[in-house]
């Protein structure tokens, strides 16, 4: 199969103007293929030759102006065409064949009541996978999708579906979108519909679902509802689609997708177990996140890859800030959940060799497959630390102007990074230019560190900065009362570089904040004084956005093995059972359960760091047995159980059905005691399949997969391996499932002969299965728990060797850095 390049792309869209695609499809073929007919209308404005893409199991016909083509012309992925100058008329008609891999058409069957779902993914060049395209992003166009489904079965679809007399279902026509946003969800799906605006507006999910997305829909519904009024507070174009749907999907592979009017989420965030206020807060941010997108994405779209984060970081962006705007009553500031969670992901991707800008150069991005790499913390996290800086920079006032006439200029069209940065600048009179030069165009995260000088009641405070960027913060300047609380004394905005040293009257403080409120994107450090008294004094500082950017520069130390990991969860110890901010305490305890603990600290060092974070949780514990705080209370659970080094105490909680003192044992809490017990040899076979009967729905496969995966026995590492790699009958949930179970700490000897295997075996799937299951095999099944010199020399051997997909050489290359990291920090 060939991939698209830029080159091409642009000499296709010189030549072709696309006008309208009626897209029929028949879901009722089978359940390993359906049928697909496409008519495409379209004018080349000269003569010459191009082509069309699509992958079918089985080409029929194709006919352009009424002459047939030869389907065995068909080369990979592409139709070739030769074309006259004027209008044309072509119709492919085809047999596709449903993917298990959460690309292309997804086909799934419930186990819990034998219903089938389907819908479609179409991103990047999956759309060849479902019905023949002119498959870029800047060639948008009109569609008209209709829909043979099986009796009982209802289709959604990008614009207002309707069931016909003859059975079909047909979808409204969409304004001009890109192929790769065109969506199908077709199934017994159940269905919460309102009306808002004079829009429908629905949320769909699987039957056995049902229960648990009518316990939150109003929660859903009223952040959908919050966020769309807040958007037409901000932007001055209207919401451009005929409907708002939004479909909570079985093994979806991103957190959501955002296809004009048909919104797909991943059905996790339908929860079937509870979760904690900061779960909550994901999903609604998630909500927000997809409809900034039908304005930044779908009503004006990139022209090529290059430019992905000009969907993605403003999505993001908004995302967090519009949740925290309409949704205050519901949730605490989404953004000490993004310097906690997501904004570590941006720090930790730049400082990879696998690292680019936000807004690489075009040449970087010569093809749709090195496009899909950039899918990552920088695009996301990074660029929407940069928006955030920006607005600090040049004030949400003028920042919604060049916003507006963005959407103004390009609605319904498409647009780059140069168009973007233009419209910014009519609306100020910074340079902007300049800006996205520094900010946009370069790699890396700078470092940023306070030098205090003077004496008395006269203190000059001078921001050192290792990096080249200029920055707009809050300097938080702390004392310490009698009682030895810490006290804002006063936040002082600076420049970084600084015209002068910031004049400081008073006595010397005892903590200087940088980056104090989170508005720029950087590592930080402390002057001396300031180290010494932030970390006897984390719990004490009153913001708990403040104690987030502290707790975030601890990360960071330890990671820039500046701070021992031992040390680090010393300082957790002292201060976490007294942290209130749930975010938070998410966030230091998965740093070090899944990053110390697992990786940073030696073989020898592991229990006692595993006791530490037992001492941590069972604080916790005791702190939330009034249960004034659920979610705390449940974060502690969790952790308690992952970092069980004996099975005795977890192993009663799950025989009993509930953890001494609360909560009862829900479906998720069961699994992952499941799972432990058996990494830790104390549970079997039997409990394993006495567990799924009593669970056996998509969610519980997943569970018993990864528990028969952890057994510590030859024939379970044997059978979980020959699943993953020898044959193709995984779907891609149950391979990471899978994967997740496999490599364990504790089982280092009985899996230390699958290290040189993985390489060869991942690299043969991937070929075979494709970029999403590469990409799981990178993330999830890389050997991430074998921390010496000759695991890292083997991986950097096969890196070296030119035989493996993309999807999976950035995944392997990332794993490798953060082994180099794991092995500097056990030095």
């Amino acid at each position: 199969m060939s991939v698209l390049t830029r080159d091409e792309a642009q000499t296709r869209a010189q030549l072709l103007d696309v006008h309208h695609y009626a897209v029929d499809l028949d879901l009722t073929t089978g359940d390993e293929t359906f049928g697909s007919t496409t008519r495409i209308r379209f004018t080349a404005r000269t003569a010459g030759n191009t082509f069309v893409e699509l992958k079918p199991d089985a080409l029929h016909s194709a006919v352009l102006d009424g002459t047939p083509l030869d389907p065995a012309d068909l080369d990979g992925n592409r139709l070739p065409l030769t074309l006259t100058e004027g209008e044309h008329t072509l119709s492919v008609t085809a047999t596709m064949r449903y993917s298990h891999t959460g690309e292309g058409m997804h086909r799934f069957t419930d186990p819990t009541d034998g219903e089938s779902y389907v819908y479609t993914q179409l991103f990047m060049e999956d759309v060849q996978r479902v019905f023949a395209a002119f498959d870029q992003p800047d060639l948008k166009s009109v569609f008209e999708v209709s829909v043979t489904a099986p009796e009982g079965w209802t289709v959604l679809s990008n614009g207002i579906t309707e069931q016909q007399p003859d059975g079909r279902w047909t979808a409204a026509a969409t304004p001009l979108i890109s192929t790769y946003l065109v969506c199908v969800a077709a199934g017994p799906w159940h269905s919460v519909r309102t009306e808002h605006a004079g829009l429908p507006f629905g949320i769909h999910c699987r039957r056995s679902l049902a229960p648990h997305l009518d316990a939150d829909a109003d929660e859903i519904l009223d952040v959908t509802k919050a966020c769309y009024d807040r958007y037409h507070e901000k932007f001055d174009e209207p919401y451009p689609f005929d409907s708002y749907d939004q479909a909570f999907v079985p093994e979806f592979n991103a957190g959501a997708m955002e296809n004009p009017g048909l919104v797909t989420f991943r059905d996790e965030f339908v929860f079937r177990s509870a979760v904690t206020a900061t779960e909550r807060m994901t999903r609604a941010m998630v909500i927000a996140h997809e409809m900034a997108h039908m304005w930044f994405g779908d009503l004006v779209t990139l022209r090529w890859w290059d430019d992905i984060w000009l969907n993605e970081s403003f999505a993001e962006y908004m995302g967090f800030q519009t949740i925290n705007e309409a949704c205050s009553e519901l949730f605490a500031d989404t953004w000490i959940d993004f310097g906690v969670t997501r904004k570590a992901w941006g720090y930790e991707a730049d400082q990879r060799p696998s690292t680019h800008p936000v807004a690489p150069d075009p040449d970087a991005v010569p093809d749709t497959a090195s496009a899909l790499l950039n899918f990552d913390g920088i695009s996301y996290a990074k660029g929407a630390s940069a928006l955030r800086q920006l607005v600090a920079w040049m004030g949400e006032k003028d920042f919604l102007a060049g916003i507006n006439i963005h959407f103004k200029r390009h609605k319904f069209g498409n647009a780059t990074l140069a168009d973007f940065v233009d419209n910014l600048a009519a609306a100020t009179d910074r340079d902007v230019h300049a800006w996205a030069e520094q900010w946009l165009r370069t790699t890396g995260v700078d470092t940023l560190t306070p030098r205090l000088e003077g004496e008395g009641s006269t203190w000059r405070l001078t921001v050192d900065r290792a990096g080249s960027r200029p920055h707009r913060l809050s300097v938080g300047i702390y004392d310490r009362d009698a009682a030895g609380e810490l006290v804002l004394r006063e936040r002082v905005g600076a420049d970084v570089p600084q015209d002068a040293p910031i004049e400081l009257d008073g006595p010397r403080p005892a903590v200087v904040v940088l980056n104090d409120g989170d508005l720029t994107y950087t590592k930080m450090r402390f002057d001396e004084v300031s180290e010494e008294s932030a970390l006897r004094g984390i719990s004490r500082i009153p913001d708990p956005l403040t104690r987030a950017v502290v707790w975030n520069a601890l990360r960071d130390m330890v990671r820039d093995g500046e701070l021992g990991g031992t040390e680090y969860l010393e300082f957790a110890a002292a201060h976490l059972p007294e942290e209130t901010e749930l975010a938070v305490v998410q966030g230091v305890l998965g740093f070090a359960r899944t990053q110390i603990a697992d990786r940073y600290v030696s073989e020898a060092d592991r229990p006692a760091a595993l006791a530490k974070l037992t001492e941590i949780t069972r604080a916790l514990l005791r702190r939330t047995e009034d249960g004034e705080a659920p979610g705390l209370r449940l974060t502690a659970v969790r952790a308690c159980i992952d970092s069980a080094t004996t099975p005795d105490k977890i192993a009663s909680w799950l025989e009993e059905g509930t953890v001494h003192g609360g909560p009862e044992l829900d479906p998720e809490l069961r699994w992952r005691i499941l799972a432990r017990l058996a990494v830790l040899g104390a549970t079997d076979e039997a409990a394993i399949a006495a567990e799924l009967e009593r669970d056996p729905s998509a969610t519980g496969q997943e569970g018993a997969a990864r528990c028969r995966a952890a057994l510590p026995t030859a024939e379970a590492k044997a059978a979980a391996w020959s699943a993953m790699f020898d044959t193709d009958e995984l779907s891609n949930y149950l391979f990471t499932a899978t994967a997740e179970g496999f490599w364990k700490p504790e089982q280092a000897e009985l899996t230390r002969d699958y290290v040189a295997r993985f390489y060869p075996a991942a690299i043969a799937m991937a070929a075979r299965r494709g970029p999403a299951l590469a990409e799981a095999a990178g993330r999830r099944a890389f050997p991430a728990f074998a921390i010496d010199a000759e695991s890292l020399a083997l991986g950097e051997r096969h890196l070296a060797e030119d035989t493996m997909i993309p999807a999976l050489r950035r995944q392997l290359a990332d794993q490798l850095d953060d082994l180099r990291r794991a092995l500097r920090a056990r030095g």
